[in-house]
């Protein structure tokens, strides 16, 4: 017997966070019977029900996307805009672990694999990102320095693993810098540079843990290799 949320991950229709989402608001059915109490446990002889879909056990499979600009991080989207999973041949019902913003570009896995996708969401395991980004003005030393001290974003402390001015723009008065966090929230980068005046006119995460671009063409994919997603599960901190 397992939950249900963790059963619902690992039969790849998405992740477990999104999975106790989805029974909360009452569209999981067990058996024909709708669960919404989250720690219910399933056999696998229990017949299991999402949005009107029966689940059935899929290949776990695992993309690597170089995201171009003007696409939706997510599987489908009400205002007709264009999906990143547009962007993947697969015959699997994948989705995107984390997001980028619309106009953001670089590195985004894609999967089926609800429990890597868990894994790879936890902050405690805090998994680095890099991002390459344009900021309107020149940022200052002090600037830079409060930075790494951490800035208050909201209601917490932005963490910054590291931080570097890679060229300042003297023509149209912008610097190209290098930040690497751990931080998962919406737009973080965008606030974090926001929040000392400078706005991020362009975008593009390059690292993810120890996964990189590569040279990987813009609207081009790869698939990761097993060493790559065993790579992958050992971000899992024993304490979780």
């Amino acid at each position: 017997m397992e939950r249900l949320q963790k059963v619902i991950a690992d039969y790849g229709y998405t992740s477990r966070r999104k999975a106790e989402k989805l029974i909360v608001e009452g569209k999981v059915k067990v058996n024909g019977s709708i669960i919404k109490e989250l720690g219910t446990k399933v056999s696998n002889n229990d017949t299991i029900e999402v949005e009107g879909n029966i689940l059935e056990k899929s290949n776990k499979v695992y993309y690597l996307l170089n995201k171009p600009s003007g696409y939706i991080t997510s599987v489908s989207d009400e205002l007709g805009r264009k999906v990143v999973t547009d962007l993947i041949d697969s015959n699997e019902r994948i989705y995107p672990i984390g997001r980028l913003d619309y106009d953001t570009t670089g590195l985004l896995l894609l999967t089926n694999d609800g429990e890597l996708t868990n894994i790879l969401m936890h902050p405690k395991n805090e998994l680095e990102k890099t991002y390459v980004a344009r900021v309107t003005g020149k940022i200052t030393m002090d600037e830079l320095y409060k930075i790494k001290k951490g800035l208050k974003i909201e209601d917490r402390v932005c963490e910054v693993k590291n931080i570097k001015i890679k060229k300042y723009n003297k023509e149209n008065d912008s610097t190209l810098v290098s930040v690497t966090i751990v931080e998962g929230r919406n737009h973080i980068v965008k606030k974090l540079f926001g929040s000392l005046g400078h706005k991020v006119v362009k975008l593009k995460r390059e690292t993810y843990g120890f996964l990189t671009l590569d040279n990987l063409p813009l609207g081009r994919y790869r698939t990761l290799s097993l060493k790559e997603v065993k790579k992958l599960y050992n971000y899992k901190k024993t304490s979780n």
